[in-house]
């Protein structure tokens, strides 16, 4: 084997290695937004969970709260539309990261019951 023949195998090599590290950073870098989703979807299931097992009443006007998860803060806001149910209220449930952003991270729906 010549050095020239050494020097091509070592050029190959660490282009290899290049592309492997951009790939592994890409991947690393898309981690964020996935983790906040799924932080923010446990925030509106346990929020959603807990006006049903309390059995509140949602009024039609949104209610809010900020709250500390994961180390970080969080807001939550929900409210309740008629159904064609009397008993039964549409309840949703939205998850931001401040209260200023427009778009909600996690949008849940479901619905309380009046017993």
């Amino acid at each position: 084997m010549t050095l020239l023949e050494v020097m091509v195998a070592l050029v190959v090599f660490a282009l290899a290695g290049i592309a492997l590290i951009q790939s592994t950073t890409q991947q690393a870098a898309g981690i964020g937004p996935m983790e906040e989703k799924v932080l923010a979807g446990w925030l509106a299931d346990n929020q959603m969970v807990q006006l049903q097992l309390e059995k509140i009443w949602p009024k039609n006007g949104w209610d809010e709260k900020t709250i500390s998860f994961a180390g970080r803060e969080w807001y939550l806001r929900w409210h309740g539309r008629d159904s064609d149910i009397p008993e039964q209220r549409i309840l949703e449930v939205e998850v931001r990261r401040t209260r200023e952003e427009t778009s909600a991270l996690v949008s849940l729906r479901g619905s309380v019951v009046r017993e």
